[in-house]
């Protein structure tokens, strides 16, 4: 299924074709173009025929569950996921964090906070896009990295690309822009998402955790992106604009 529509085009995977046609009533009357799909190679199908804004994503698949297709999503591209489950404890929201989800809504939902969540991570990802998330510089350096914020992209040394989720890049220009300055779990919400939903603190622990995995040679030791323990973390890496 798909329908046009000018204000964003959003893929809906879930395997209830209920809950598939009540999200998609609801975002076409949004404005939205949506497509739809049941399970990971429908998703796949999608993404390889058509552009794709974001992503709402069950958690509770066949064959691949949603984690594991967030994580290769991660791995492939940057379009934003909003993840549907309806497990409710931190723990599953935490996991689904861990593998790269920029949201997490709870089934049952309200279809007014869903659209609030969907537009609050399209406004976050196309502010990067268009240059005006608050960074004057565009390229950074540190350490071996060379980060773009104009393009989105993190290379090392020898070239080799890696894949940002929003979050992740986020959380990345919030530390180049303030190297050498300890900030704290609620001063890194407020930077990079703004309070617009609720949110844990223990997911900024889990970004930090997944940015180490990218940056740091030994994420077990980190160097760059240090813990300031009862305060927060430090991004210790010396950083110039280039």
């Amino acid at each position: 299924m798909t329908t046009d529509a000018s204000n964003g085009h959003i893929l809906v995977v879930d395997d209830h074709q209920d809950i598939r046609d009540l999200v998609a009533g609801l975002l076409v009357k949004e404005g939205y173009r949506v497509s739809a799909a049941a399970d990971g190679r429908q998703m796949r199908r999608q993404l390889l025929g058509s552009c794709v804004d974001l992503i709402v994503l069950d958690l509770m698949l066949p064959g691949e569950d949603g984690l594991s297709l967030c994580r290769d999503l991660r791995a492939m591209t940057n379009i934003p996921v909003v993840m549907l489950t309806a497990k409710g404890d931190e723990f599953d929201r935490v996991l689904g964090l861990e593998m790269g989800a920029d949201d997490y809504l709870t089934k049952p939902f309200g279809g007014r906070e869903l659209i609030a969540r969907i537009r609050a991570v399209l406004r976050r990802t196309r502010s990067i896009a268009t240059g005006n998330g608050g960074s004057r510089a565009s390229v950074w350096r540190f350490d071996r990295w060379t980060f773009d914020t104009s393009t989105r992209s993190l290379k090392s040394a020898n070239d080799a690309l890696l894949s940002l989720s929003t979050a992740e890049f986020n959380l990345l220009r919030v530390f180049v822009e303030r190297p050498q300055i300890v900030l704290t779990r609620d001063q890194l919400l407020d930077l990079t998402r703004g309070r617009e939903s609720e949110f844990i603190d223990r997911s900024i622990d889990t970004r930090i955790s997944r940015l180490r995995r990218k940056i740091e040679e030994n994420p077990q030791n980190p160097v760059i992106l240090k813990t300031v323990w009862g305060d927060g973390y430090v991004f210790a890496a010396d950083v110039s604009r280039g």
